[in-house]
């Protein structure tokens, strides 16, 4: 009757590693949705980041153009990796307003200088309100925000190549 307590362990195992490898084999979906899509953004009255570029309010939004809002932190590495993807959006006409988390003016200013400056506008968010009050979990993300002030489409993390013509898209989508 005690022979089967040796199997245990080898049962134990066998049991976790078919778990395991069924996470493997086919993974859970793991797309983030916003809630924020289809809502107004958030109002805000952000004081300039750096002297070079004006401070940034919701009413900047509201003038008939989407552009994209951008969060960014000069302390954020996937931002660096972001900003040439953001440059070329820039150099094709888009307007980019960037949201400074949490950040320092000269960090900001230095930030710029070593990774290229796409903005327009640049507020400073110094305790992470409108980053809580977007729905953003980290930086960087990215809003598309149509003419009315509307948020139409979020992405999540670092803008790469291949998201560039999606971008562009959802841009082209919000006019």
């Amino acid at each position: 009757m005690k022979h089967w307590a040796i199997w245990l362990p080898l049962a134990l195992f066998g049991v976790l590693f078919a778990v395991f490898a069924s996470g493997l084999i086919a993974p859970g979906d793991r797309t983030i949705s916003s809630q924020m899509i289809g809502k107004p953004l958030p109002d805000f009255d952000l004081p300039q980041a750096v002297p070079d570029r004006p401070a940034l309010a919701r009413t900047n939004f509201t003038d008939g153009k989407p552009r994209l809002l951008n969060v960014f932190a000069s302390w954020c590495v996937p931002c660096i990796a972001e900003a040439p993807y953001l440059q070329q959006l820039a150099d094709a006409g888009v307007e980019i307003n960037g949201v400074a988390i949490r950040d320092r003016g000269p960090d900001v200013q230095a930030f710029l200088a070593r990774n290229g400056n796409p903005y327009a506008r640049i507020g400073a968010d110094d305790v992470s309100k409108i980053q809580f009050d977007l729905g953003s979990s980290g930086v960087p993300e990215t809003f598309v925000i149509d003419g009315k002030g509307m948020i139409t489409y979020q992405h999540i993390g670092d803008i790469r190549p291949e998201h560039v013509p999606v971008i562009l898209q959802k841009l082209k989508e919000a006019q």
